[in-house]
């Protein structure tokens, strides 16, 4: 067994008790890493893998990363979501008796960055825990470190629910008990891509007793202590911005499930992940970054609770219609920082001078908040300005206490002003004057000596020295000039006053930048008792940022004010928030919608690309922006509010669960229809197109049938099935509408229109040809769907009579014609070209697609 040093063995002892992170150990000025962490470091952070005693039979790996700048290296590691322990040396190396003591001072994980340059300003950064209880519920605790709040919900619908609403939140880590099912840890891991950690400790702490008010339900109280406990774990500190926990009545919003915010682009694109293009892009005109988090917020949560809709929707009428006094208050929220996570930084002890400077800017700014708020008219927002703060006393300790520039580090002094204490002040007259003395002494050395060029400085290393040039030397008076340090051209040297004089200045500017610490540190604290202060300012001027983005964006682009009925949806000229933004040339084309008690169900029928799925996004999302109290884009707007939202919108392999396209089809149609009421709305499009004909029709069909007959959801069903168009001679409560499409030159012109009725022909064909398929294979196909015309019935054609399938519906006979039967390879063709979702293709894939079908041709 390999025998290891002092260090090695406390390295290796502390690294035991955190094998889940890399283990930051302080040698010096820098971090280093050992054995498998090192490895492992080196690849992820491409930084040098280096050995430590390579002469040993058995060197160890070893790697490293300077102290004053690891701050890049781990938020690197943590946004590959890996922890990182901070060990740092915690006794003096000059008085410490054998190998340095050394602790791990820090865990910092995916859920718990407190670090500026690691958070996204504008997003939440979550950590979760999730609790299991043997009557089968579940409770989910959810705390942002960097802001302080805590929430919780309580669930009892199953695992499944539990997933769903986990996804709807930006999690970046979750704490459970190591005896939560392995299946359910793997669950967690692969469809939320988080970082899991264990915590099994739930007994609760009364430090943090007063955060638990609210909670009167034991299974919370251990749900809470199950988090609290790992983060006091991790992060070794006070934690007094901690808000007092808010309970989630989930039935008191609507409910958006996972499938429904990915397929409706809410918060991030489905392609790209990204902010752009999303509802979220275009809704975003907050000024604040606690008010954009906030926004995010109402979105994963939009409201049903009528009176709390309308109040929203009232505040933002006013700020809509006083567009001028807007547009001041926007101009007063530039200089408000984000008082949130200031808060947080305050009271986790990493907040710097600069930091306590912007909070001071931020301040002094809202008398002046109140002021514009107060030129309104509308009474709501009057109150708002009542309910607004002003924390004079913060204000008059930073005012008096921090210089107005002060350096990042608060470990090098100048960040306190002149007259603030007494015992400072001395040290700094002490510290100028030895200057002043020694700049004096500079020239009277000048006079004595005749050299003109003779200076007097320092260096860290010699501290003060007196300056001379070789060609110099011969001036020097001797005896009077101790030589320090000799240099290619000069030589110093010190006197015995010199010496004498700059002990005192080193004195006096050491005492100063140390007590500056000391000073700042009081500070902190002072303000530590203003936290709760400042954490419902926060709340309140994040909340009138949102209020007036929402009516800076409907004035900007023409929302109306919604009105909220109890039967009756009616939306006139209603457009697509995002897709109107991205066209930008004025091109799209507005349509409206209609659904009550005598029409349920819309049958959607029309050729791909015609925008079948971009009238039914656009339902919902207007459905959601008027829940959150936001304006919508039509030109008037008769609203139901729903429960509910569930969508099956767009074909997506889930390859890391191993499904297909039309299991996940499936299984999002059955989320919908097992969970939906009659106050919810369903959004099916295309559905059983991801099997055979009959199989996919007789799906789509019973499916509309069971909406229609047992949930009396309002719902959208788009299909490519034209025969589906019958139900609406057997079910009464089912219209069919259309999207207008025309032929040109034997072109398809695409009018995006939704129109009442049936379409009438589909344009399969076209659509492949505006896809730029050979044009042989074009020709060929406009061939083979001529002869099918010629048949009874649709579906491939057989080679034997006798396997004809039944249709689902009863066509008119007509005599049979003889024809050409098409090859089997012909026949693979269409119906692989049936298949294809041009409008949900990328590039790429209709390359694929493409190159498929030219080699079944072949």
């Amino acid at each position: 067994m390999a025998k290891y040093t002092p260090m090695m063995e406390q390295y290796l002892q502390i690294k035991a008790e955190h094998k889940d992170a890399f283990l930051f150990f302080r040698l010096g000025d820098f971090y280093e890493m050992f054995f498998d962490d090192a490895i492992k470091a080196a690849r992820e952070l491409e930084i040098t893998l280096t050995k430590r005693d390579a002469g040993q039979k058995e060197p160890i790996p070893m790697c490293g990363v300077p102290y004053h700048s690891a701050e890049n290296y781990i938020k690197n590691l943590i946004e590959k979501g890996y922890k990182v322990a901070i060990c740092e040396q915690v006794e003096d190396p000059k008085t410490a008796k054998g190998v340095v003591k050394r602790e791990v001072v820090q865990l910092i994980t995916p859920g718990t960055v407190m670090e500026t340059n690691m958070l996204n300003e504008r997003e939440n950064n979550y950590i979760a825990s999730l609790s299991h209880f043997q009557d089968g519920s579940f409770v989910i605790v959810y705390n942002d470190l960097s802001t302080g709040e805590n929430q919780i919900a309580l669930l009892n619908h199953g695992w499944d629910a539990v997933i769903h609403e986990l996804y709807n939140q930006p999690i970046k880590e979750i704490v459970v008990s190591s005896n939560l099912p392995e299946d359910w840890q793997c669950d967690l891991a692969g469809k939320l891509n988080v970082t899991v950690s264990f915590q099994d400790e739930i007994t609760f702490n009364g430090e943090y007793r007063n955060l638990c008010d609210e909670l009167n339900d034991e299974r919370l109280m251990k749900a809470f202590s199950r988090l609290l406990n790992y983060i006091q774990h991790t992060q070794k500190r006070s934690l007094d911005h901690l808000q007092p926990a808010k309970v989630i009545a989930l039935q008191d919003y609507l409910s958006l499930d996972m499938y429904s915010k990915r397929n409706l682009e809410l918060t991030e694109t489905i392609l790209k992940k990204g902010k752009h293009g999303s509802l979220l892009w275009v809704l975003d005109q907050t000024v604040t970054a606690m008010g954009s988090r906030l926004l995010k917020k109402w979105l994963e949560r939009p409201l049903i609770n009528r009176q709390l809709i309308e109040e929203r929707l009232s505040i933002v009428d006013g700020f809509y219609q006083g567009f001028m006094e807007r547009d001041g208050l926007r101009e007063t929220l530039k200089s408000v920082y984000d008082l949130e996570r200031l808060a947080g930084r305050i009271a986790f002890g990493n907040v710097n001078a600069r930091d306590l400077i912007q909070l001071k800017q931020s301040l002094v700014k809202i008398p002046e908040l109140k002021a514009v708020l107060q030129q309104f008219p509308e009474p709501r927002i009057k109150d708002l300005s009542d309910a607004v703060y002003f924390p004079e006393q913060i204000v008059t300790i930073l005012e008096n206490s921090l210089v107005d520039d002060p350096p990042v580090s608060i470990k090098e002094g100048a960040i306190i002003k002149d007259g603030y204490n007494e015992t400072l002040d001395k040290y700094r007259d002490a510290s100028r004057n030895g200057k002043q003395w020694i700049a004096e002494l500079e020239q009277k050395e000048k006079q004595e000596t005749t050299i003109k060029s003779l200076k007097i400085g320092y260096n860290r290393v010699f501290g003060y020295y007196i300056e001379v040039t070789k060609a110099n030397l011969h001036l020097l008076p001797e005896g009077r000039y101790e030589r320090k340090q000799t240099l290619t051209n000069a030589e110093r040297f010190v006197t015995p006053e010199l010496k004498e004089k700059e002990q005192l200045i080193l004195e006096a500017e050491e005492k100063s930048v140390e007590l500056e610490y000391h000073l700042f540190l009081e500070i902190r604290d002072q303000l530590k008792e203003q936290i709760s202060v400042l954490q419902e300012l926060a709340d309140i001027v994040s909340r009138i940022d949102v209020l007036q983005a929402f009516a800076t964006v409907s004035e900007a682009n023409n929302y109306q004010r919604p009105r909220f009925v109890d039967k009756r949806l009616s939306i006139k000229n209603g457009r697509h928030p995002v897709i109107e933004q991205v066209m930008k040339d004025g091109s799209f084309v507005p349509n409206d919608v209609v659904l009550d008690q005598e029409t349920e169900v819309l049958l959607i029928t029309g050729p791909n690309m015609s925008g079948k799925s971009t009238y039914m996004r656009q339902l919902a999302l207007t459905v959601i922006m008027g829940q959150i109290g936001c304006f919508v884009p039509c030109d008037e707007a008769d609203l139901i509010i729903f429960d509910q939202i569930f969508t099956r919108i767009g074909a997506a392999d889930d390859l890391v669960s191993g499904q297909s396209t039309f299991m996940v089809e499936m299984l999002e149609a059955n989320h919908a229809i097992t969970n939906a009421t009659e106050r919810s709305l369903i959004l099916l499009d295309e559905i059983g197109r991801g099997t055979s004909t009959y199989d996919g029709m007789a799906l789509a069909q019973a499916i509309v049938e069971y909406i229609h007959n047992n949930i009396h959801a309002k719902t959208l069903f788009s299909t490519h099935y034209h025969e589906l168009t019958a139900l609406e001679a057997s079910l009464d409560k089912l219209q069919n509408i259309h999207v207008r499409a025309e032929e040109y030159e034997g072109n398809v012109v695409f009018l995006h229109q939704i129109k009442a009725g049936a379409a009438d022909k589909s344009y399969g064909i076209h659509v492949a040809k505006l896809a730029n398929l050979p044009d042989q294979l074009i020709a060929r196909a406009s061939s083979i769907l001529r002869e099918f015309e010629n048949y009874d019935q649709p579906g491939p054609i057989q080679d034997q009579a006798d396997t004809k399938q039944l249709s689902l519906f009863k066509e008119e006979e007509r005599p049979q014609k003889s024809v050409k039967h098409p090859k089997k390879s012909e026949v693979k063709v269409l119906q692989e070209l049936a298949k294809l979702d041009l409008f949900d293709m990328t590039p790429l894939d209709a390359m694929n697609a493409l190159y498929r079908l030219q080699k079944l041709t072949k």
